[in-house]
């Protein structure tokens, strides 16, 4: 299989049946995230615990790239520290705009990986990276202040 059918088959698989496209029942945080140019809007939710991600998930409608990103993402997110989901958001959104990754770091991003050929799409950059800039600002925003208001 080559690796545009392999990005293909992960998207679809994400967008179709997303494991973590619900509401939860008590998040700590919840963040709306939009993507103005193709109108992506998720509400992302996290449960943060002693400044580690017990649980994420996301609503709302969009693209199957950005569904399947934000999917992807909350998977990965889940066991991590807010510093960890910021390094990763960081990794995502650097592979994203073209540049290159070691394998190391391209396993730290585990499937999400899987889109690094977006960058090569300009019109579904803002689309991959909906759910990454969201949970980013969620992170900036609790170390400054401790609140997301």
């Amino acid at each position: 299989m080559d690796i545009k059918s392999l990005y293909r088959e992960i998207v679809n698989e994400h967008n179709l049946h997303p494991i973590h496209k619900h509401d939860l029942e008590n998040p700590t945080l919840v963040l709306n995230g939009v993507n103005p140019s193709c109108g992506d809007d998720i509400d992302l939710q996290l449960v943060v615990k002693d400044g580690v991600i017990r649980d994420a998930a996301f609503n709302g409608s969009g693209c199957a790239v950005s569904q399947a990103s934000a999917d992807m993402m909350c998977d990965l997110l889940i066991g991590k520290s807010e510093e960890e989901a910021k390094r990763l958001s960081d990794l995502f959104m650097g592979m994203i705009k073209g540049q290159k990754l070691t394998e190391e770091e391209k396993e730290e991003l585990d499937e999400a990986a899987s889109l690094e050929d977006v960058s090569h799409m300009p019109a579904r950059v803002k689309c991959a990276t909906l759910g990454w800039r969201t949970v980013k600002e969620m992170v900036d925003k609790l170390s400054e202040t401790g609140t997301l208001e």
